[in-house]
């Protein structure tokens, strides 16, 4: 199983929200190309990137700070974030991101997401966040009256090749993942999915690696890192105690 780091931008700093709330906003001290370089010093090989700038706005803000992270460090990155045209998934592969993750755009207009996964094969990993079954939309403000498993149903072939499956009530609170909701999607899925939001400690990798689900390719941790729940060298243990 894969652990994915989360670096969330604003401000050109690195912050964690609580339920996606801006006004829930803690600010760190590292650089979000310093914070990357400590998770690959690390031996971490994969990177998720949430823009919060290009969330309010629907452009690529921080795309030389991205650029910088790949440039600097061999990681797999992916990026979200506010990606809501093909320009800007444009210049997120130009920069060298293994996957462009598209959110509120795709649920809005599935040919965008459909349009997306056939330009850029490969690329296009869908975001999904949920709250009480419901799809999220437009940074988690509204819902989108989507029950996520029947829009998942709908796109299934349009040929994203990872999901990123969030509960919104469990983001930053560090009450441990929806893992019984997100197993429901990975067995509804047809592309491999990402656990995130919510992890609290290094009990909740164990728990998601014990799930034994085959369409579970990863996790998010990101606030229990930054707060000091979890500690890098214990989580760079339980990745490779996997290999």
């Amino acid at each position: 199983m894969k652990i994915f780091p989360a670096i969330d931008i604003k401000d050109k700093k690195c912050v964690r929200l609580v339920k996606g709330d801006f006004d829930k906003k803690t600010e760190y001290k590292m650089s979000p190309v310093d914070q990357a370089g400590k998770y690959k010093d690390y031996g971490f090989k994969n990177l998720h990137i949430v823009d919060l700038d290009g969330a309010l706005t629907g452009e690529t803000v921080n795309l030389d700070i991205i650029q910088e992270i790949v440039t600097k460090f061999d990681l797999k990155i992916e990026i979200g974030g506010g990606i809501r045209n093909f320009d800007s998934i444009q210049k997120y592969t130009d920069a060298g991101v293994e996957k462009v993750i598209l959110g509120s755009a795709a649920i809005k207009d599935k040919n965008f997401l459909k349009e997306a996964c056939e330009k850029f094969p490969n690329k296009i990993a869908l975001g999904l966040d949920a709250k009480d079954g419901y799809l999220s939309i437009s940074g988690w403000k509204e819902n989108s009256n989507q029950l996520t498993l029947d829009y998942l149903k709908e796109v299934n072939d349009y040929g994203a090749t990872r999901l990123i499956y969030t509960d919104i009530n469990r983001d930053g609170m560090k009450q441990s993942p929806n893992f019984e909701e997100t197993a429901k999607v990975a067995d509804t899925s047809s592309c491999p999915v990402i656990i995130s939001g919510g992890v609290s400690s290094i009990e909740d990798i164990k728990k998601a690696k014990e799930l034994n689900n085959k369409n579970i390719e990863g996790i998010i941790v990101g606030k229990a890192i930054y707060d000091g729940d979890i500690k890098l060298d214990e989580l760079i243990r339980e990745l490779n105690a996997q290999e």
